[in-house]
């Protein structure tokens, strides 16, 4: 018998964490038809890898991808496949664009997730096929898919459908008992078309766009916590997920969640919860040491199932002007963001009063929970039209000034135009020996990339191969933290147990979707800036990650899809390799 492809004398990782095994496999009809220590007959195989020295390992799944509009436009989803992720999760962070209108997911998505919303629009407009979950299920299915997708209902796109966007993002407006069980039906419908479970938001910090509510925190956030239990009560009945984030400014709203995970109080299951996020965050230095530990205690006394996501990468961002999430922490950064229009916004930055209100939110923030933690000396300049400022922070300009830091930030912003200072900050996950501790932790799992989104702030589509490199470099040195086996297992079966995917693993009788990566190339350039034109949002670079010489190829459902740089001719358009990824299907029994 032949094979379609085969992958000779690779590192062989099954997934589960089992100590890697130099083997063949032999992949028919999608299928790791074969593993064998022997070496395969290659007659009639239409692909032979050479993977001596290399590592073959399950592909990588992204659990934590705004993708939602991407996948309409670019089935293929580029630059995660070409990290060697094969898998990816759409509708977190409650956005979804299952039942709401085009124009209200628009407005939900764009502004929040950082994507110019006439793209987003036009994605769905030109599009969108469905008016229901069945038939999205469908539609993505029958997209050239290239990496395999599953999907989570979004509790803003559901609470919009049922109320309308004005009254869902209206604190005076309670659901009444009739539009709360419509919720309730309705995300049974799409836990019925296999959709993984429910994301929702609890943190306000998220706005909309458009034109009707902009500036609105998202319809999720508006939920009390009746509406919540209820719907998390479909969810412990379906044996599904749950993936949210709690309030940063009142920390008790995370009791709340495991709360609602217990297994207590009568009930006979729990729901899985996957919670924003685990970092070791510059604002709360001292929040990495008690998270890990605080987290297992709280579900084994209350004997919840809550996970939280972490992204085992420093989190660096980049912002141009004041365009980045952060500053919606704050009322008048939400004011400026409000603005659409350069000139106004630029007026607004300059006025007298407006900065006054600003520095008393900034000062006073510093004593309370935050995203960001607001040090303008560790925020430094990296593109100006003032080219004397380049690699400047904004907190030395202050000092050379004789300025308040938030005055010197916008003196800058004002002077070169704002939207032509590009600068940079690490806003966590800083510290290598807290970020290795974290990746080791039991209560967090890999995620939180957010993929597909915030286009010119971050990029981390490379982050399983970056978390490769970290684990051998720690075992190189003597100090190890995970072994690769592990690290692997992390990334692939960990995350696809806990949210239920068919994927996860390579073995006989397996999808084959795998990775194989040349460890020679796990180097510095993994940790690489680089931007890219993006055809499909008209030419807009955005920032990416470039590590071709670390995956030499992916492939998703037995076809190799990447290679030595390359995709195959028709990927994404008339090649499909990924499929839909409905609940309730699993590969076979965990080990």
């Amino acid at each position: 018998m032949t094979y379609d492809v085969i992958v000779r004398d690779g590192l062989w990782f099954d997934g589960t964490g089992a100590p890697p095994q130099v083997r063949n496999l032999g992949i028919r009809d999608g299928v790791v038809s074969v593993v064998s220590a022997g070496r395969l007959d290659e007659t009639g195989c239409g692909e032979v890898i050479d993977a001596a020295g290399k590592w073959v390992v399950p592909g990588f799944i992204d659990v934590h991808t705004h993708y939602d509009a991407e996948v309409l436009l670019d089935p293929g989803l580029r630059e995660s496949v070409r990290h060697g992720v094969t898998t990816v999760l759409l509708g977190n962070c409650s956005l979804s664009t299952i039942y709401a209108s085009s124009e209200d997911a628009a407005d939900l998505f764009s502004r929040v997730e950082a994507v110019p919303r006439k793209f987003v629009l036009g994605a769905l407009e030109a599009k969108k096929t469905w008016s229901g979950p069945t038939d999205y299920v469908r539609a993505l299915d029958e997209l050239p898919l290239g990496p395999n997708v599953g999907s989570l209902l979004g509790h803003s796109d559901l609470r919009t459908a049922v109320l309308g966007l004005g009254r869902a993002t209206d604190d005076r407006v309670r659901p009444t008992d009739t539009e709360l069980d419509r919720m309730a039906a309705m995300l049974d419908e799409a836990l019925d078309a296999g959709l993984l479970g429910m994301s929702g938001m609890d943190a306000a910090i998220d706005k909309l766009d458009g034109d009707r509510y902009r500036s609105r925190a998202l319809p999720s956030t508006f939920a009390t916590w009746r509406e919540r239990r209820k719907l998390i009560g479909v969810l412990r009945r379906r044996g599904r997920i749950l993936q949210s984030a709690p309030d940063v400014d009142n920390p008790l709203t995370g009791l709340l969640f495991f709360l609602s995970s217990s297994r207590m109080f009568g009930r006979r299951k729990g729901v899985r919860m996957s919670l924003l996020v685990s970092a070791d965050s510059k604002s709360m230095p001292g929040s990495a040491t008690i998270f890990g530990p605080l987290t297992r205690l709280l579900n084994a006394v209350l004997g919840s199932s809550v996970r939280f996501q972490h992204l085992p990468v420093p989190f660096e961002v980049y912002s141009d002007g004041i365009d980045l999430p952060v500053f919606e922490e704050f009322g008048a950064g939400t004011a400026a963001l409000h603005l659409r229009d350069q000139l106004e916004r630029n007026q607004l930055l300059a006025d007298t009063e407006y900065r006054r209100r600003f520095r008393r939110e900034f000062d006073r923030r510093k004593l309370g929970a935050s995203l960001w933690h607001r040090d303008f000396h560790d925020a430094v300049i990296v593109e100006c039209p003032d080219e004397a400022l380049i690699g400047k922070s904004f907190g030395v300009i202050a000092d050379e000034r004789g300025l308040h830091p938030l005055d010197a930030f916008l003196d800058v912003l004002i002077d070169n135009g704002e939207r032509n200072v590009r600068w940079t900050t690490v806003l966590a996950n800083h510290r290598p020996r807290q970020l290795d501790k974290l990746a080791a932790e039991p209560s967090v799992h890999m995620g939180f990339s957010d993929a597909g989104a915030h286009l010119r702030n971050m990029a981390f589509y490379n982050y399983p191969v970056r978390l490769l490199k970290r684990t051998l470099d720690a075992s190189r040195t003597g100090v190890p933290f995970l072994t690769v086996q592990r690290a692997v297992y992390r990334l692939t079966a960990e995350v696809a147990d806990w949210f239920g995917l068919d994927a996860g693993t390579l073995r006989e009788g397996g999808r084959a979707d795998f990775a194989v990566i040349d460890p020679a190339g796990l180097d510095e350039s993994v940790d690489g800036y680089y931007e890219e034109e993006v055809p499909f949002y008209g030419g807009l670079r955005r920032m990416v990650n470039r590590n071709d010489a670390a995956v030499v190829a992916t492939g998703v459902g037995g076809v190799v899809v990447f290679r030595n740089g390359q995709f195959r001719d028709g990927y994404g358009s008339t090649v499909k390799s990924g499929r839909f990824l409905r609940a309730g299907a699993r590969q076979l029994q965990r080990v």
